[in-house]
C-alpha cells in the first residue's frame, strides 16, 4: 500500500494539512481560517480550542480528500507559528486563557523595564534573541500575573506552558505527550541555545516555574503516536519545526552558508551557519534551525519590515496599479528609474540599521519621472534591502553566500528575481513547490521514520528549481548600489531630527 506524509501547517491566520508523497509532491490538502482576537490595540490573541478544532479538522478533510485513512500515513510532521503562548490546565486539557500571539505588544513597557534594568546581555547571550515582547517568555508571565489563580496552579505543577506544536500534540496524543522541539523552545526567551536546555536564570527572571515547560526533543524523531478518533489508526508524531526554520529545511539549505528568503509583507532571511552558534554583531538573531540524529545546526535571522507592502501600496495608496501582479507590466515600460530611488521606510529602516524613525522615501526625481520610474524603483529597493541584510548576515558568519533561495508572493515577479540575482552578485533559486514550509515538516518527519532513508535521497528527489544568475554588466550595478546607500545615508541624517532623545535605537518587532 502506498504511504503518505501529513504535514499540518498552523499558522497565524489558519491552518492547513498537505498530504505529500514519496516524490515530496502535494497529493492533497485543506485549509481554515479561524479567529483573529483584538482586546485592546497592540493585543492579538487566538483561542487555542479553535487552533485545536481547525487543525484537526483540516488533518481529517486532507485525508479523505485523497481517499486515504491513518493507515497509509506514514507520519505526521508539524510546523507552526511561532512565539504564540498556550497555557492550560494538566488535567481538564481547558486553556486557561486565550493564546498571546507573537504580534501582541502588551508586554512591550515590561521588556522596556528589563532593558533599563541592564537585562538584555544576559538574555542575549543565552538565548540569541533580542530583548522583546515578540518571544514567548514576558507572555507566559503576564497570564501567570494576569488571570485569576494561574500563578497558584502553576506553583502546584498544575498547569502547562507549550508553543502552538506543543499544543497540539497534547491535543493529538490526549494529554500523554508534552513535548515541543529546538526551534520553538529556542524561540521562548527561556531556552539556552548553548546548552540546548532550559535556563533556571531566566526561568527566575520571569519567574516562570520549571514543572509548566514540555519536554525538549529533536526536530526529527518519534515522539509518539496520534491516540484521538481523528484518524482509525494510530500515526507516529515525528517532525516539529518553527515555520521559518521549517522553510529552511524545506528549501534544503542544509550546509553553512546556504540562504533563504521568504517574501510576504515584510520579509524574512535565515541563513544555516553550521553547528556553532554565532553572536550577531549586526542586530540579527541567533537561533536554531534544527536537531536531526543528535547534529544541531544553528541560523542567523534578519527581517525586513516592508517587501510586498510596498507593492500593495502602490496599488491601495498611490492608485497607480490595480493587482499587485501588474507592478512588473508597469515597471517594464522603463528601462531604468532614471536616477529614482525608493527606500520604502514607512515603518522604520530594519536590519541591518534599526532606525525606528526612518520613513519612506523618494529621491532623485524630475520633471520627466512617471508612475513606471516609482514602480521600478520599489521593486529594486526590495532587492537592495535583501542585499543589507545578506551583506550583515556575511559578516557575522564570514560565510561565502553561494546561492540564495527564495519563496513567497513577491518570486513571482521575474523582473525582481533577475534584478535580485543582479544585485547580490550571486545565483537567485526559486523552487517549482511554493509549500517549503509544509514541505520542511513533511521531510523532517519522513526522515524520522525511514520513509526517506537520508537529506541526500530528498536532495535527489529534483524538485524543479527556477534560477536567476546575475548579468555580466556589473557597471551600472555597482553604481546603483552606490546610490542606493546615498539614499539611506541622506534619509538617515533626514530621520535625526526625529529622534525624540538620542538613544540607541533598539529593533521593532517585524510581522511575518
Amino acid at each position: 500500500m502506498q504511504q503518505y506524509i501529513l504535514s499540518l501547517d498552523q499558522g497565524t491566520t489558519s491552518s492547513r494539512a498537505i498530504l505529500f508523497d514519496q516524490k515530496g509532491h502535494i497529493v492533497s490538502q485543506a485549509q481554515k481560517e479561524f479567529t483573529q482576537i483584538f482586546p485592546k490595540p497592540g493585543w492579538v490573541e487566538h483561542d487555542p480550542l479553535e487552533i485545536w478544532s481547525t487543525q484537526a479538522g483540516v488533518a481529517a478533510e486532507a485525508t479523505v480528500k485523497a481517499g486515504q485513512n491513518g493507515k497509509s500515513i506514514a507520519a505526521l510532521g508539524i510546523t507552526n507559528q511561532r512565539e504564540t503562548v498556550v497555557v492550560w490546565n494538566r488535567k481538564t486539557g481547558k486553556p486557561v486563557y486565550n493564546a498571546i500571539v507573537w504580534q501582541d505588544r502588551r508586554t512591550a513597557a515590561y521588556c522596556d523595564e528589563l532593558r533599563a534594568e541592564g537585562r538584555e546581555d544576559l538574555i542575549r547571550s543565552k538565548t540569541g534573541l533580542l530583548l522583546d515582547a515578540y518571544f514567548s517568555a514576558s507572555k507566559v508571565g503576564w497570564i501567570l500575573d494576569n488571570v485569576k489563580g494561574a500563578r497558584k496552579k502553576a506553583e502546584a505543577g498544575k498547569l502547562a506552558f507549550g508553543t502552538v506544536d506543543s499544543w497540539l500534540i497534547w491535543n493529538f496524543t490526549q494529554g500523554e505527550l508534552h513535548v515541543t522541539d529546538v526551534t520553538n523552545a529556542s524561540r521562548t526567551m527561556l531556552f539556552n541555545i548553548h546548552s540546548l536546555a532550559w535556563d533556571d536564570e531566566l526561568l527566575a527572571l520571569f519567574d516562570i516555574p520549571r514543572s509548566m515547560l514540555p519536554e525538549v526533543r529533536q526536530s526529527s524523531e518519534v515522539y509518539g503516536e496520534t491516540k484521538t478518533t481523528i484518524f482509525a489508526s494510530k500515526i507516529p508524531i515525528a517532525g516539529i519545526a518553527g515555520d521559518q526554520q521549517a522553510a529552511l529545511f524545506g528549501q534544503l539549505c542544509t550546509a553553512p552558508g546556504m540562504v533563504k528568503s521568504t517574501y510576504g509583507t515584510g520579509c524574512f532571511m535565515l541563513m544555516n551557519i553550521g553547528t556553532e552558534p554565532k553572536a550577531s554583531q549586526n542586530n540579527l538573531l541567533t537561533t536554531v534551525a534544527w536537531q536531526i540524529n543528535g547534529q544541531v545546526q544553528y541560523a542567523l535571522e534578519g527581517s525586513i519590515f516592508i517587501a510586498g507592502a510596498v507593492v500593495q501600496w502602490l496599488r491601495d495608496n498611490l492608485g497607480i496599479i490595480k493587482t499587485s501582479a501588474e507592478v512588473e507590466q508597469l515597471a517594464r515600460q522603463v528601462s531604468s528609474t532614471d536616477g529614482v530611488y525608493f527606500v520604502p521606510a514607512f515603518a522604520g529602516l530594519g536590519a541591518p540599521y534599526w532606525d525606528p524613525y526612518a520613513r519612506g522615501v523618494i529621491f532623485g526625481m524630475s520633471r520627466a519621472t512617471k508612475a513606471a520610474h516609482v514602480a521600478r524603483a520599489a521593486v529594486e529597493a526590495i532587492a537592495y534591502q535583501t542585499m543589507d541584510v545578506l551583506q550583515a548576515m556575511q559578516a557575522d558568519a564570514e560565510l561565502p553566500i553561494t546561492a540564495l533561495r527564495v519563496d513567497g508572493g513577491a518570486t513571482s515577479n521575474e523582473l525582481l528575481m533577475q534584478f535580485l540575482a543582479d544585485v547580490l552578485n550571486t545565483s537567485v533559486v526559486r523552487p517549482r513547490m511554493a509549500e517549503t514550509t509544509a514541505l520542511g515538516a513533511a521531510y523532517l518527519a519522513g526522515l524520522a521514520v525511514g520513509y526517506w532513508q537520508s537529506v541526500e535521497e530528498i536532495k535527489a528527489l529534483g524538485q524543479a528549481d527556477t534560477s536567476y544568475t546575475p548579468k555580466p554588466n556589473r557597471a551600472t550595478i555597482e553604481d546603483g548600489i552606490a546610490n542606493w546607500n546615498r539614499a539611506v545615508q541622506a534619509l538617515q541624517v533626514w530621520s535625526e531630527g526625529a529622534h525624540p532623545v538620542k538613544t540607541e535605537a533598539t529593533p521593532e518587532t517585524t510581522a511575518k
